[in-house]
């Protein structure tokens, strides 16, 4: 299994000198079909800010689309937690950033180690659709592989998230396995949530945001809409603007 350079794993050392004094962490998690590589930006932001942060490369990303047909949900939620505990084991707090589909297992870890998770910053994440056509993919996913992919979903020339050409369609139905465990317990979610949502994005419809911000149990909540960016903001126009307000988010989160 090759991984594409781009989309290798990412782990940068805190610098409590920047945070108070106190080590401080900052889990990213990228999106379906994507990469560490749509990440790594805002890892760097936060790092010189002084946040330890860990960008996993999730399993069956990375490498060639048919790996995403042989990986579970489980699998992405299993990586994301071992990243979490390396945190976890040299800061004292650590804030959960994600892209899309990442929304998702982050919505996952603050469910389930709600302790152990100081705030959530959510960027387009991928955690319902409205989309008809997914009825027909537990059968449509036996005979068919993959289907044309949607990648580089960004208004700003030259970005590349290093994603897949090919949307493959069992790694598709594992997400909306994810989503059947992840929704019905959004309630259990209760850290502040930072929420960013481009005003235009071709790659899921808004069902997200109302799924999200409608069942969450979190009293700190805020919903900022991005007018220069598509699906993939982390690596698009309103990039530096998510890297300084999750930073801020961050800062006021941990702060005891």
């Amino acid at each position: 299994m090759t991984v594409h350079p781009l989309a290798t794993p990412l782990s940068l050392p805190a610098r409590p000198e920047l945070t108070g004094g106190r080590p401080l962490g900052v889990l990213l998690l990228h999106g379906f079909s994507g990469s560490p590589a749509s990440m790594k930006p805002w890892a760097h932001a936060l790092a010189e800010k002084g946040y330890a942060v860990e960008v996993p490369r999730l399993p069956g990303h990375g490498t060639r689309w048919q790996d995403l047909n042989r990986v579970a949900w489980t699998d992405w939620y299993a990586e994301a937690e071992r990243a979490l505990d390396r945190l976890l084991a040299s800061t004292d707090a650590v804030v959960v950033g994600a892209l899309s589909m990442g929304g998702s297992v982050a919505l996952r870890l603050a469910e389930e180690r709600g302790a152990d998770v100081a705030g959530i910053v959510l960027v387009n994440p991928f955690v319902s659709s409205t989309r008809r056509e997914l009825k027909a993919l537990p059968l449509l996913k036996l005979v068919v592989p993959s289907m044309k992919g949607v990648i580089n979903d960004i208004k700003k020339p030259g970005q590349d998230e290093v994603g897949y050409p090919r949307l493959p369609l069992k790694g598709l139905a594992a997400v909306t396995d994810l989503w059947r465990a992840v929704v019905p317990d959004l309630p259990k979610v209760t850290q502040p949530l930072l929420y960013f949502r481009s005003s235009i994005d071709h790659v899921i419809d808004d069902s997200s945001s109302r799924t999200v911000l409608g069942a969450v149990s979190s009293r700190d909540v805020e919903e900022r809409i991005l007018t220069e960016s598509y699906h993939v903001a982390t690596i698009d126009n309103d990039a530096p603007r998510i890297f300084e307000e999750s930073a801020e988010f961050v800062a006021r989160v941990t702060a005891t």
